[in-house]
């Protein structure tokens, strides 16, 4: 009889006992995750009455690529371009959160008396949030449109960088054993410089070798490509020190700024899907249900301070970057638990013997526990607003609106601040760039030459050669180039107070440069030789052949942006913007009612309180559309609206929103909510809307007025600005500014 190997009856049996459970999860509407870890108990081995896994080492390495696929996918979900564009909000939101959190889950340890590891892992733990949970329950409440949401997807991925770096930091903790501040700094930069260098490789090498291939990737071949490169950064990434999870990461935060990164989603989603599966029944497996049991104090004291801390903390943040009060609820009660990060936190802490047994499956008892009350938190969310308007003194109430406004205003950045942040930029840029031609060349360009080609001074001259000319575009950008002129030229004319100080950055860029020529001649001469060869070779390449240096870096910079923006600019979607109104795009389905109507039949302005910004059909863009356009099928129709008036207008367009074909050619991102201020030398001052002209001169609609601290929402057209109106409008961001002069 044939011979059948143990792994695959142990694959049978875990796929067979994860499909039964997720069947039932799936029933009873709860995360399949859950379902998955429930099958890893029932095939574990602390349950003696149900067919047990056996081959455990197996199953480990499978669960370890279902970490590197679960890794990569959730990097295809969060690119960097995303994080930079998340904003102040989510960023100060999420820093709040981590940090609020990570200091409450270190005392609920201290206080539980547990050892310091298992403190600085439970804070780990209780600080990031689950995506997937977070995402299903939106999905299931149907509150994707409303304006809270777009906060809460900022935060969590900005929460996603911190469990990277915490992944970094907790194996350098793990590794010595305690707290040292020197290691902990050392591997922080480490990961900094890696990332830097990673992402500036990647973004210029990876979306032009995708474009060059186009034709020949078919969904086989494109499959293969896209796991191949994730292998790949997970050998990088174990070559320098790091995790294969950060590797994987890494590489599906490079394919996510690619045109081809839902095609690439879509395709490795089942294979993510298998091996998530079995890492997930493998977390499963080694959960002790006695210990759960003996742990029941732990674990309710765990889920209370995750459900409370989160709600407290997010919900503090979002006050703080300046978000209405209900907003702030609504984001604080949809963050409160904990997930996949979490999961893999937990496991590091457990792999590494760096925490104790019990912490583990106390992680996944509070991340059940809390995934469980996600739903029911978020639709408290109403109600608690409400209870907050009654119990708050009015003055707090009227103090938050006055902070939210404020803070919603369009500010401008101050010359020092422009110049100041580019500088940085570029010198970090560059810096890691430079350094990182440098280390390659002594490690492996300069024995290569020694070994292949010739050695001795001979050798040494041909690698400092080749190295300085591949360093020279670099080293012009960090040292010579210009950046931010108009900002430099303002600062320059003010001779009495600013020329100093630009002169003196303008010498430190030059002295960066000399730095790195002779960082790289330093690793073959001694240091005053070095200092020589720099300050020689540097005046050469920046009197001599500044100009082709300045011509070969801009082709390369062209490059790397058009590959950066080329998935922006096949897909736009318009910003989250302040005032409890924001932007939504609605597609008008065949069968809607809407089709063939003109927009002065539908009313939809007087019915729902809503106005249309702008329609999109086909490649026609028709924006602030006047009264007697109609609506035809599939037409992309942008709304501005509150959550309550889009909720409410939704299905007058019969389409589900995540079926929508995106393939959007015109820039959308010129549509946007603005404010200005009118004072007496204003344009529009002392004219009807009607009569200002802002829908011809803008393309824009005004949405609202405040005046004498009273909200005007969708004002009649007959209103007259007045001095020190603050106006809302919707429409092209490049025309309105015009508006001010």
């Amino acid at each position: 009889m044939t011979h059948l190997p143990v792994l695959i009856s142990d694959l049978g049996l875990i796929l067979a006992a994860g499909g039964i459970t997720t069947l039932l999860f799936k029933k009873i509407k709860q995360p399949l995750v859950l379902g998955y870890i429930l099958a890893g108990i029932i095939v574990g081995p602390y349950l003696n009455f149900t067919p047990t896994v056996t081959d455990h080492k197996s199953i480990t390495t499978w669960a370890e690529i279902g970490v590197i696929f679960l890794l990569f996918s959730l990097g295809l979900e969060f690119s960097f371009k995303k994080l930079a564009k998340v904003g102040g909000s989510a960023g100060i939101t999420a820093v709040v959160d981590v940090f609020g959190m990570f200091a409450l889950g270190y005392g609920t340890a201290w206080l539980l008396n547990w050892p310091t590891m298992d403190r600085f892992f439970l804070g780990g733990i209780m600080s990031i949030s689950s995506t997937t949970i977070i995402m299903r329950a939106f999905d299931e409440l149907n509150v994707k449109h409303k304006k809270f949401a777009g906060l809460v997807f900022g935060v969590l991925i900005v929460e996603d960088l911190f469990a990277i770096l915490m992944l970094v930091l907790f194996s350098t903790l793990a590794a010595s054993s305690k707290f040292e501040g020197g290691e902990v700094l050392l591997s922080v930069l480490k990961l900094g410089f890696f990332l830097t260098l990673w992402f500036l490789a990647g973004i210029f090498l990876i979306p032009s070798f995708l474009k060059a291939t186009k034709k020949l990737m078919n969904d086989e071949t494109m499959l293969i490509v896209s796991l191949a490169l994730c292998l790949t950064m997970v050998l990088l990434a174990v070559k320098v020190g790091f995790s294969p999870a950060l590797g994987a990461f890494i590489m599906g935060s490079i394919l996510a700024e690619t045109t081809q990164a839902e095609r690439i989603e879509h395709l490795t989603t089942s294979v993510k899907n298998l091996f998530a599966a079995i890492f997930f029944v493998s977390v499963g497996m080694m959960i002790d249900p006695q210990i759960l049991i003996d742990q029941a104090v732990p674990v309710l004291v765990i889920s209370a301070s995750v459900i409370l801390g989160k709600f407290l903390f997010a919900g503090s943040g979002a006050l703080l970057s300046g978000q209405p009060l209900k907003t702030s609820i609504q984001t604080g009660l949809s963050l409160t638990q904990i997930g996949e990060f979490s999961f893999i936190i937990a496991t590091l802490g457990l792999s590494l013997k760096a925490t104790s047994e019990t912490l583990y499956p106390i992680t996944i008892a509070v991340s059940a526990l809390t995934t469980f009350t996600t739903p029911y938190m978020i639709k408290l969310a109403d109600p608690m607003h409400r209870l907050f308007n009654k119990i708050l003194p009015q003055r707090w109430i009227n103090a938050i609106e006055r902070y939210s406004t404020s803070a919603a205003g369009i500010t401008t950045m101050p010359d020092w601040k422009i110049l100041l942040r580019a500088y940085t930029i570029n010198t970090i840029t560059h810096g890691v760039i430079i350094t990182a031609i440098v280390l390659l060349v002594s490690s492996y360009l300069h024995p290569f030459i020694v070994n292949n080609i010739t050695n001795g001074i001979n050798g040494i001259i041909i690698s400092i050669i080749i190295s300085f000319l591949i360093m020279s575009p670099f080293l012009w950008a960090l040292s010579v180039r210009r950046i931010e002129k108009t900002a430099y030229s303002h600062l320059w004319l003010n001779k009495k107070y600013t020329r100093g100080p630009l002169i003196a950055i303008e010498v430190f860029r030059i002295a960066l440069g000399t730095f790195f020529v002779g960082f790289l001649i330093y690793q073959f001469f001694d240091t005053w030789t070095a200092a020589s060869i720099a300050v020689g070779l540097i005046v050469l390449v920046m009197v001599i052949f500044s100009r082709r240096l300045q011509s070969f870096y801009e082709r390369m910079e062209n490059r790397f942006f058009y590959n950066l923006n080329a998935r922006e600019a096949a897909k736009k979607q318009p910003e989250i913007l302040p005032w409890d109104t924001h932007l939504l795009e609605l597609t008008v389905a065949p069968e809607s009612k809407l089709v063939g109507q003109t927009l002065v039949d539908l009313a939809v302005r007087e019915k729902y309180g809503i106005n249309i910004a702008m329609i999109e059909r086909g490649k026609i863009m028709i924006p602030t559309p006047k009264r007697d356009e109609r609506l035809y099928p599939n037409d992309k129709v942008l709304v501005i609206g509150t959550d309550d008036q889009l909720a409410s207008v939704k299905h007058l367009f019969d389409r589900d929103q995540t079926e929508v074909d995106e393939d959007e050619t015109f820039p959308k991102q010129d549509m946007a909510l603005q404010k200005i201020v009118i004072n007496s030398k204003s344009p529009v001052f002392g004219q009807t809307i009607r009569d200002s002209g802002i829908r011809e001169k803008t393309q824009g609609l005004v949405v609202g007025i405040e005046r004498n601290g009273q909200r005007i929402l969708n004002p009649d057209s007959h209103m007259v600005f007045e001095n020190e109106d603050i106006v809302w409008i919707v429409g092209n961001n490049k025309r309105i500014p015009e508006l001010l002069k």
